[in-house]
């Protein structure tokens, strides 16, 4: 066993509004300069739609991702290394700037899920394949949801392995994927390498960028800016514990449909006592281990297994997760004249939904619809058993035990998915003191993966803390670290 922790994020897709405070919030903190104009570190997509870039998810076009050999082993879809020597100085395949346009439009002639947007959308294809009654976009059948998106930080990231100057690393103290700007050459094959498309290149300074899960606040504590500002509340922050030697063996299953379940045995159990102790041996400080415990993330993908990774066929082991829409079926329910939180009703109209199962196995479970229905099963009983609470009914013990849980265990799933406070839904333990120097306070070269001219930590005094990764000044001493971390977070402007 070696254990190793890992910051991560589960969203809610039964809460997302498609607002997009999310996406420009994230934006005019990180990508709101000159050769960025295209980026966006968090979109939120429309779907069915074909995603941004256009048609992202169609990997016999772009090359993303892992596939296995002959032989069961990894590779890159994009090819090896003497394939990418043999073309170190053409462009690997990319979007070209029309795939990005804008990542949404405000234009209520074209609805989601009509056959403007519906019809070139990879997922409508395989589904189409597969149960071609399912997906007609009638308008009278219509349906949608909202899909927020950000780098995935993955466990075998395909970016990483696809980078040839070594710019591109996976940080081993938290898991967070970053780009070193001065190691980066601009050769572009990260961004084919990345089957999500959230690599951007930036035409302006010829480096690649993407999005750094807001490393500086995590490292001081902080939920990251698309988290804080999020209308619905939606997004949870936390560490899950996994074991690095079994990753290689999960990615490598070979039946696509199993990769969920063999992702999930890469996940250690932060509450087992001989993890705690290899986790002190392999020197991961006291309060992650912690902070695992505590982690919703670890709760909602694990313990109640309503969170879902988003397209596991890619091979990288995705450690942004989401839990699945249900909302829908309580209305169409009502509408038809049934009791719509019956769980009678509700496990039966599952099947019946708007938004097909398939339409969801193609994008979380690699086509299985066993975990989705399973995960959507846990949501309804939820619904049914909590509705019973609220009217002073005594809640049927049949429910929960038909889901696999007890009722207070679906309590406890309630709290967090419905009335969590931010010290619940984010659980982020501050870098460790001997690391907190070099991570937040480094100004020599290479230090800082945003330490660059222009870039998003050279702009003075910010929501970061002052001084954060400028040149040319004087460093932040230790003990302003936990200062600064005050002052972000205090409601009380003498205090701060």
């Amino acid at each position: 066993m070696r254990p190793m922790a890992q910051i991560a994020m589960v969203m809610n897709l039964d809460k997302c509004i498609g607002c997009h405070a999310c996406s420009v919030t994230c934006k005019q903190a990180w990508t709101d300069r000159r050769g960025m104009e295209h980026v966006w570190f968090n979109n939120v997509e429309t779907r069915p739609g074909q995603g941004y870039p256009r048609r992202y998810e169609d990997q016999e076009m772009w090359r993303g991702g892992w596939r296995l050999n002959r032989r069961g082993a990894l590779k890159l879809k994009a090819g090896g290394r003497l394939h990418k020597l043999a073309g170190i100085f053409s462009e690997p395949k990319l979007p070209e700037i029309e795939d990005y346009c804008e990542p949404w439009t405000y234009d209520d002639r074209t609805l989601a899920g009509g056959p403007a947007h519906g019809e070139p959308d990879p997922m409508v294809e395989r589904v189409r394949r597969q149960a071609s009654e399912k997906v007609r976009l009638a308008y009278e059948q219509t349906f949608m949801f909202y899909l927020p998106r950000i780098c995935e930080h993955c466990l075998n990231p395909s970016c990483v392995a696809s980078c040839p100057s070594g710019a591109m690393h996976k940080r081993a103290e938290d898991g967070i994927v970053l780009v070193d700007q001065d190691r980066c050459r601009g050769r572009q094959m990260c961004v084919t390498g990345c089957p999500y498309k959230k690599v951007y290149f930036n035409h302006a300074t010829g480096k690649a960028e993407k999005c750094t899960l807001c490393s500086p606040r995590i490292e001081a504590g902080l939920p990251t800016v698309c988290s804080e500002t999020c209308v619905g509340r939606l997004r949870y922050l936390g560490v899950v514990l996994y074991d690095a030697d079994k990753v290689t063996a999960a990615a490598s299953v070979r039946d696509e449909k199993d990769l969920y379940e063999a992702q999930l045995g890469v996940f250690l159990d932060p509450d087992d006592r001989a993890v705690q102790r290899a986790c002190r041996e392999a020197g991961i400080p006291r309060d992650w281990t912690e902070a695992a415990r505590r982690s919703p993330v670890h709760a909602l993908i694990s313990r109640y297994r309503v969170a879902l990774p988003l397209h596991p066929e890619y091979r990288t082991m995705p450690m942004v997760w989401y839990i699945p829409p249900l909302s829908p079926v309580v209305d169409a329910l009502t509408e038809s004249g049934h009791d719509g939180e019956d769980a009678e009703n509700l496990f039966g109209a599952i099947d019946t939904l708007r938004i097909p199962l398939e339409y969801l196995a193609e994008m979380f479970t690699a086509g299985d619809t066993g975990p989705v229905r399973a995960a959507l099963d846990r949501l309804a009983a939820m619904r049914s058993h909590m509705r019973a609470l609220n009217l002073g009914e005594e809640p049927d013990t049949a429910v929960a035990a038909a889901v696999g849980m007890e009722p207070d265990e679906i309590e406890a799933m309630y709290r967090l998915l419905a009335i969590a406070t931010n010290e619940d839904r984010y659980v982020i333990p501050t870098a460790a003191a001997g690391d907190a120097r070099r991570l937040e306070e480094s100004a020599l070269p290479g230090g800082c993966s945003l330490d660059y001219a222009g870039g998003p930590g050279m702009g003075g005094d910010g929501p970061f803390g002052r001084d954060s990764g400028r040149r040319n000044l004087p460093l932040v001493s230790l003990e302003n670290f936990h200062l600064l971390r005050r002052r972000q977070t205090s409601d009380d402007a003498k205090e701060a």
